[in-house]
C-alpha cells in the first residue's frame, strides 16, 4: 500500500498550473497590448505602438510539503512582460505613415557594442603580425 507523502501529484492540479501559465502566455501576447487605442485630433488619429517581450518560466514537480490550502506542492510559474514604445502610426486625410520613436538606450548599447567588437579585430589582427 503506497504512503499518502509518496503518491505522485494529482494530474489535474498540474494541469491547472500549466494551463494558468499558458494563458498569461496568451494575454501577454493579446494585439491590445501592442497598439494602444487611437487618440483623435480633428482629422488626425495617431495610434500608438509597443515593443512588448514575454518572459515565462514554469515547473511541475512533487515533494511531501503542503502550499496554504493543505495541497501536495506540484510547482509553480511565474513571469514578467517587458514593454517599450517604438512608433506610432499617424493617420491624416493625406495618408498615413510610421513615426519611429528613437530609444537613446538601445542606440547607446549598440554602439558600446560595435566599439568592443572593432576593438576586441584590430587587437586579434595585430596579435597575429
Amino acid at each position: 500500500m503506497a504512503d499518502k507523502d509518496n503518491e505522485l501529484p494529482d494530474i489535474d492540479r498540474m494541469n491547472a498550473v500549466v494551463q494558468d501559465t499558458m494563458s498569461k502566455l496568451i494575454d501577454a501576447a493579446d494585439v491590445d497590448k501592442v497598439y494602444g487605442p487611437p487618440i483623435a485630433q480633428g482629422d488626425v488619429v495617431v495610434i500608438p505602438a509597443s515593443e512588448n517581450l514575454t518572459l515565462l518560466g514554469f515547473g511541475v514537480g512533487g515533494g511531501a510539503g503542503t502550499d496554504s490550502n493543505g495541497n501536495g506542492a506540484i510547482g509553480g510559474g511565474g513571469g514578467r512582460t517587458l514593454s517599450r514604445p517604438v512608433a506610432i502610426i499617424v493617420v491624416t486625410p493625406e495618408g498615413a505613415y510610421v513615426e519611429p520613436i528613437m530609444d537613446p538606450t538601445k542606440v547607446a548599447l549598440a554602439a558600446i557594442t560595435a566599439a568592443g567588437f572593432m576593438f576586441g579585430m584590430m587587437l586579434r589582427m595585430m596579435r597575429k603580425r
